[in-house]
């Protein structure tokens, strides 16, 4: 099953408009925003753990890159409530469950084999560093071989320069509203930028909290 899976082409999805589809796993539901692959898939996509749901026992080959967006997520190793960043790195295994559920933001089979970095971040508690212009404030989370994730939080009439990524652009509107020359995009909304694309980001009256990954679309995964 493949989504949006031609990454030289822009891909934008209000995450709230879809519906729910289920997993192989009862109880846990998700909506699929990239994918190249059946279920062992190099993919991108919002998962929910219903109340006391548990997936089987199961090994990362391409590592796993977790946001926790509500409530709490356990596995073998702690509990991780909302804002929590998780990285689990290329064949890395554990038992996930949700005692009482929660929501998430994961990418899979999408990182670089020699990245080996095992992370929780609580990013409610890290923090914050000055941004390149006015208003804007940055919380790194990884870089590794060229590849960049942060949180990025936009005050209020906040505009950043024009500029061009050149290994592509991925976003994940936790927030507020996130804008550029292209549209406007509202909490949840996924924006996957391809390479060398370019826009001149703002925010209005609203500021915005981002997810953001660079540099990601500029290896042989994307």
């Amino acid at each position: 099953m493949n989504i949006n899976d031609d990454f030289k082409l822009k891909a934008v999805v209000h995450t709230k408009d879809l519906d729910w589809e289920n997993s192989p796993i009862a109880g846990v539901d998700r909506k699929p925003l990239d994918r190249v692959g059946s279920e062992n898939a190099r993919a991108t996509t919002i998962v929910k753990y219903g109340p006391n749901s548990t997936f089987s026992p199961h090994i990362h080959a391409g590592g796993e890159e977790i946001l926790v967006l509500d409530g709490v997520f356990s596995d073998e190793g702690g509990d991780y409530s909302a804002g929590t960043y998780i990285r689990n790195p290329p064949n890395s295994g554990h038992t996930p469950f949700s005692t009482n559920g929660c929501t998430l933001f994961v990418k899979l089979k999408q990182f670089h084999p020699e990245d080996h970095a095992t992370l929780r971040i609580n990013t409610t508690t890290a923090p914050w560093y000055p941004g390149l212009v006015p208003g804007l404030s940055v919380m790194p989370l990884h870089e590794f071989d060229g590849v960049g994730t942060a949180l990025v939080r936009w005050a209020p009439n906040t505009i950043f320069k024009p500029h061009i990524h050149p290994g592509g652009e991925e976003i994940f509107v936790l927030e507020g509203v996130f804008h550029d020359e292209h549209g406007s995009y509202p909490a949840g909304t996924w924006i996957r930028s391809p390479r060398f694309s370019k826009h001149a980001p703002f925010t209005q009256s609203e500021g915005a909290l981002i997810y953001v990954k660079t540099g990601h679309l500029d290896n042989s995964l994307g």
